[in-house]
């Protein structure tokens, strides 16, 4: 039987972690791209120990996901794994949070984005996506039937303050999942981007007034509660199946309702 592979871009916590560990426990190997230091390095290898634990392996890359060079030593390495194999990869995640969150406006210039800043959010969040596809499909590492997920988010359309270029790299990104849909088509691969409801995340953790937003995001989900990682992580599993060849190109929210309601709706 082929072994599958899944190469997940920001899989030591959030979206990419559960969905790590979520894969592997649906017979999925995980090839991990992550940057974490020492103090967060007991979760990586938590996550690693799960994904063993399914009985499937491990193959995580401790890299900047943005630096060009980093990108083609790890595909080159996964690459040089696979000769003999037959192997390919049949998922790839993009789940990298990695921006500035500064306002666009302010009188002190040390307050505001700077044009370093808006490109590199801009680079991480949303380009980055392209290269690694452009690099993995280069290197004929794609599985027949692939799929790729992005994670979007409602600031791709919606003004979430000090959110500017994170939202526009979201915005980005979604319009990279629709051009890669359309170009991918004709090779069996579809591309599609997940909107996930508000998540306690490390990443949300960061934005400012963020207990705000959970607050908001209480009071709107019919559900009752807020989304969770694991959440997202069975949509991939199930987006992942053979019979969704078909879905493409879309932005598929997974939130239980919450950005259908304007308000609290009972």
């Amino acid at each position: 039987m082929e072994k599958k592979w899944a190469l997940i871009l920001g899989a030591s916590s959030g979206f990419g972690g559960a969905t790590a560990v979520k894969l592997a426990q649906n017979g999925y190997s995980i090839i991990g791209v992550h940057l974490d230091r020492q103090a967060t390095m007991p979760n990586v290898e938590k996550i690693k120990s799960e994904i063993k634990g399914a009985g499937q392996k491990a193959l995580f890359f401790n890299v900047n996901a943005a630096d060009e060079n980093k990108r083609r030593e790890v595909l080159d390495e996964v690459k040089s794994r696979f000769e003999n194999s037959g192997e390919k990869i049949r998922v790839l995640m993009h789940s990298l949070a990695f921006g500035t969150l500064k306002p666009f406006i302010s009188k002190n210039p040390n307050e505001r984005i700077s044009k370093k800043q808006m490109e590199m959010t801009l680079d991480v969040m949303a380009h980055s996506l392209v290269y690694w596809v452009q690099d993995v499909f280069e290197r004929d590492l794609f599985a027949e039937n692939s799929r790729i997920f992005a994670m979007t988010s409602s600031g791709s359309h919606e003004v979430i303050a000090a959110y500017g270029a994170v939202g526009a790299a979201k915005a980005t990104l979604e319009a990279h999942i629709r051009q890669l849909a359309v170009e991918l088509a004709r090779f069996g691969i579809t591309a599609n981007a997940l909107m996930a409801g508000v998540t306690d995340t490390p990443a949300l953790r960061k934005i400012p007034g963020n207990d705000i937003i959970v607050e908001t995001a209480m009071a709107k989900n019919p559900t009752g509660r807020l989304t969770t990682p694991e959440d997202v992580a069975n949509a991939v599993v199930a987006l992942s199946d053979e019979k969704t060849y078909y879905i493409n190109g879309n932005v598929i929210t997974v939130d239980g309702g919450e950005f259908i309601c304007a308000r609290k709706p009972f």
